[in-house]
């Protein structure tokens, strides 16, 4: 059974377009449900979008995992950036500048279940392999592949993956920038995987590039207790 309505498997744009929505939509009920519930929102939009990347592969060609050293050396860089660009900002007199202010529960099931507990261990491992290896495709197919394109053409699939034009090229990252909480590293990240599918005419670098960073992150949340980076 396909667990894709056949009215979106149907449709280039919104193959493209229903994963990223879904999972917004669940992120956007985490607040809203217990502190203890957001956990299993995240264990629940990660396993339902993943089955649903999954069943999209024969609709979504250019959503294919490529190894280059190219990816490696932008996940790795772009990974450095997300951690340090605070610390250069603060130490320019900016101070938080580059960051929404945001309040509310942090992600961090150490403190909740107790560190080293089978819960907050589950968790992390959910969120670490969501991140990797779920957000990077989704995102990737959604601003590169469609975004990109869909704003140089709303017959988004008559335009190259990779072709530069300015206008989507600069959108696409400060689309992309602003819905995360650093938003400045967000948009330099953006222009740093947009870049490199314009020179590698693919979407598989920025995947893997993508993946590369958000496990980085992760073990770098994890190891130095920075949950606000989560």
């Amino acid at each position: 059974m396909n667990p894709v309505p056949a009215p979106i498997r149907a449709s280039p744009a919104l193959v493209r377009i229903f994963p990223f929505a879904l999972f917004v939509l669940l992120t956007a009920l985490q607040p809203w449900v217990p502190e203890t519930g957001m956990y299993w929102v995240y264990l629940l939009k990660t396993i339902l979008v993943g089955a649903i990347l999954w069943a999209l592969r024969p609709l979504i060609s250019e959503m294919r995992w490529i190894v280059s050293w190219e990816a490696v050396l932008m996940g790795v860089a772009v990974f450095v950036l997300w951690v340090k660009l605070g610390d250069i900002t603060r130490a320019a007199g900016l101070g938080s500048f580059g960051e929404w202010r945001v309040s509310g529960r942090s992600w961090n099931p150490a403190a909740l279940f107790g560190r080293g507990s089978t819960a907050a261990i589950f968790f992390l491992f959910v969120r670490v392999v969501g991140s990797t290896f779920v957000v990077p495709p989704m995102e990737e197919v959604f601003f590169r592949s469609f975004l990109s394109r869909y704003i140089a053409k709303p017959d988004f699939q008559s335009i190259p993956i990779g072709q530069f034009l300015w206008t989507p090229f600069v959108v696409t990252s400060l689309v992309f920038g602003f819905e995360h909480r650093e938003w400045l590293a967000g948009i330099l990240c953006g222009l740093a995987y947009q870049g490199l599918v314009c020179w590698k005419k693919r979407l598989g670098d920025a995947i893997t590039a993508h993946a590369i960073t958000n496990a980085l992150l992760g073990y770098w949340v994890i190891t130095k207790g920075q949950w606000q980076f989560w």
